[in-house]
């Protein structure tokens, strides 16, 4: 069984009840929802901490469970969910999918399902990457940048572009090198979450404000599948109107 959590918070300093905004006559959590039910996943379920949010989930026909409001993180909130539901032993993967991102491809989702096909060979933790496309995406400090080894496992993630090129002036590095920037969905084992919970804030997290730095530093291996398909966070209202915009245009 392959468990699909989507985090969902009401709070947020930049847009706030984000969870209930409207795209196009649906909220951007049941179009979230509805793309993971799409997936190869086995249960689908939304973990809010607020009231509004589990009642409006539970309206279109969805799964949610009610969380404490005070978690530090997503990942923190996503294993009180799996507790709430019983921590099925039959659990093989869970899978962290983005609550702001309502444009999340099915396909994006498989390719995380499929490291855990296999018991035998699958991760502790996976990830998706993608290729950079502009300077505008290199230079972003809102879109992380990260480094793989030959095994397809990250070395680092970064705010900043990553590697740094000596001798090149900034403006030609993409031209010159293939970056890779980090999406927001994770698959974990569920033993792998639970002690990840427990992990202190690390310094290099501390230092990017990157939770999967913290997983790094304690000595756990990310495994990244790369997608050419792309991803777009909600977190402003900018974003709202872009997301309008891409709906009406049929994109």
């Amino acid at each position: 069984m392959v468990l699909g959590l989507i985090p969902a918070r009401y709070a947020s300093t930049r847009l706030p009840g984000k969870p209930l905004v409207d795209l196009g006559g649906v909220t951007m959590i049941e179009r979230v929802v509805r793309q993971a039910q799409q997936a190869r996943l086995d249960r689908v379920v939304v973990a809010t901490d607020d009231a509004r949010i589990l009642a409006h989930v539970r309206g279109f026909g969805g799964e949610a469970v009610l969380t404490r409001p005070d978690h530090p993180s997503g990942t923190d909130r996503l294993y009180e969910a799996f507790q709430q539901l019983g921590s099925p032993a039959e659990v093989r993967a869970i899978v962290n999918i983005q609550g702001d991102e309502p444009f999340v491809h099915p396909a994006q989702i498989n390719a995380l399902v499929d490291f855990f096909a296999d018991e035998r060979t699958a991760p502790d933790i996976a990830t998706l990457v993608t290729p950079v496309r502009s300077d505008e995406e290199l230079f972003s400090p809102h879109l992380p940048k990260v480094v793989l080894n030959q095994r397809q496992e990250a070395l680092y993630f970064s705010r900043h572009p990553l590697p740094y090129q000596r001798g090149r002036a900034p403006a030609e590095w993409l031209a010159h090198h293939r970056y890779l920037r980090h999406l927001g969905l994770y698959a974990y084992r569920p033993a792998v979450l639970a002690r990840l919970t427990q992990l202190p804030v690390s310094a290099l997290e501390a230092a990017e404000s990157l939770e999967q730095l913290r997983w790094l530093e304690a000595g756990y291996a990310i495994r990244c599948a790369e997608t050419e398909l792309d991803a777009f966070g909600i977190d402003t209202p900018e974003d709202v109107a872009r997301a309008r915009q891409r709906l009406a245009a049929g994109t």
